[in-house]
């Protein structure tokens, strides 16, 4: 991406709608960054939560290794990752790895609590009426594990959008150039429009993901009713 370009002075309290295709065009730079690094991350997490949930002796090392990599300080792991890798610390594809070991970080463990949550009698009666390893997996383990997982997507993806405005720091371009643009030349509305922009994207990225939730496991609104029906029923008889 190039250099972005935009207009006004620092004192411009017409900055935002000067620079309306600014804020967009580092929008969708900064949502493709993000949505290809959610994505990586909840692929590589479904295997290697697999492992950590169905090999016992190894749950403990995996789970602890990959949230161990959440700890890494993002700058510093940016700043590492191409002496390793081999590529230009300034490439996206330096932000996208580097999120992506931030998602898998979160997700390992979710996947892994969520296969934990499946009920032993329904995999033994999966089973039962002859369905092999692989075809339980994705048919009954997989979707009764969803509503545990989606809700460590969700908030992989929040921390995922959060966490891309530090690529700015090492050269790659999205939101975070708002920030530094605006605090080295003190426009206040510059920063405020990043940091909105970053939150705007949060928020809608959490929605859609609660929404094909819902669609993708109809079952889960259904279950909520009924807890939430055996919630009331009792404070009725109780009154």
């Amino acid at each position: 991406m190039t250099r972005p370009t935009w207009s006004g002075t620092a004192g411009d309290v017409n900055w935002v709608t000067d620079n309306l295709d600014l804020i967009l065009e580092l929008t969708l730079v900064h949502l493709r960054q993000s949505a290809i690094a959610i994505v990586l991350g909840f692929v590589l997490s479904l295997p290697l939560g697999w492992i950590a949930w169905r090999y016992r002796l190894v749950r403990g090392p995996v789970i602890v290794l990959t949230g161990l990599l959440y700890t890494i300080p993002s700058l510093a792991l940016l700043i590492l990752l191409p002496s390793v890798v081999g590529y230009s610390a300034r490439s996206e594809a330096n932000l996208v790895v580097g999120l992506t070991i931030y998602a898998v970080a979160i997700l390992v463990r979710s996947v892994a609590d969520g296969l934990d949550s499946v009920d032993p009698d329904v995999r033994q009666a999966a089973s039962a009426v002859g369905y092999g390893g692989g075809r339980r997996f994705w048919t009954v383990d997989l979707p009764l594990a969803g509503p545990v997982i989606l809700a460590g997507l969700r908030v992989a993806a929040v921390s995922t959008i959060s966490l891309a405005t530090v690529g700015i720091l090492v050269g790659v371009t999205n939101l975070g150039y708002l920030f530094t643009n605006g605090l080295q030349r003190r426009i206040i509305p510059e920063v405020l429009a990043g940091v909105l922009a970053v939150v705007v994207i949060a928020l809608i990225i959490d929605l859609l993901l609660l929404l094909a939730g819902r669609a993708i496991m109809p079952w889960t609104r259904s279950a909520g009713v009924k807890s939430t029906r055996r919630r009331v029923l009792p404070m009725r008889a109780a009154a």
